[in-house]
């Protein structure tokens, strides 16, 4: 019998482990635990999110996450992007971009310059994003790897200041202004609460 490829069954097993635990708050030690103490647990759970498009939300998606901590609060997959691109196109791009991150120079399979403690991992990303028209053809498509995909919108996007951001948004349509309330009260929930909680009281007194 062939052996499962190295690191399928942690995947596997953070996977059931989720799904078992819908909208449980769950820390690294838990999930190192569940994964049979894999020093590359994190990595697994990366692919949960990048490869299978379950939205496993952390500190970076809601304020009342700590740091360490993941919640999975739906157990249906988002279309993920990886699984979008056809074996030959993802080829295709590797094999252009020479196996190597675009962004940092990292080669695939080698330890990361920037974290030795973990191999290189390539993907397949946009480099005109496709909330900004980009299309998925070959030549808008750069291979990247885990670590700079992880942080490239910190890295490529200018931060807004406030009065930036507002212009934005009363610029934008009402439906994508609702879209843009809604991913803010998941994100803020509890000042969400506690904003209506005040304003129903103003409305009161």
């Amino acid at each position: 019998m062939e052996k499962a490829p190295k690191g399928r069954g942690s995947r596997a097993r953070l996977r059931a482990h989720f799904l078992a635990n819908i909208s449980k708050i769950m820390d690294s030690e838990e999930l190192k635990a569940v994964a049979g103490n894999k020093s590359e647990w994190a990595r697994r759970v990366r692919e949960l999110r990048l490869e299978e498009g379950y939205m496993i939300l952390t500190h970076n998606d809601r304020s009342d996450l700590r740091p360490g901590q993941y919640l999975l609060e739906n157990p249906v997959p988002q279309p993920a992007f990886e699984r979008l691109i056809s074996k030959e196109t993802r080829a295709l791009v590797l094999d252009r971009n020479g196996f190597t991150c675009q962004m940092c120079g990292a080669v695939a399979g080698e330890p990361h310059p920037y974290d030795p403690s973990r191999k290189t991992r390539l993907h397949i990303g946009h480099i005109i994003d496709k909330s900004k028209g980009g299309s998925d053809e070959p030549s808008n498509l750069r291979a990247v790897c885990s670590v700079c995909n992880e942080g490239a919108q910190n890295i490529t996007l200018i931060r807004p200041d406030l009065k930036q951001l507002l212009i934005q948004i009363r610029r934008a349509t009402s439906a994508d202004q609702i879209e843009a309330l809604k991913w803010l009260i998941s994100k803020f929930p509890k000042q969400a609460a506690d904003e209506i909680t005040v304003r129903r009281e103003l409305q009161n007194s």
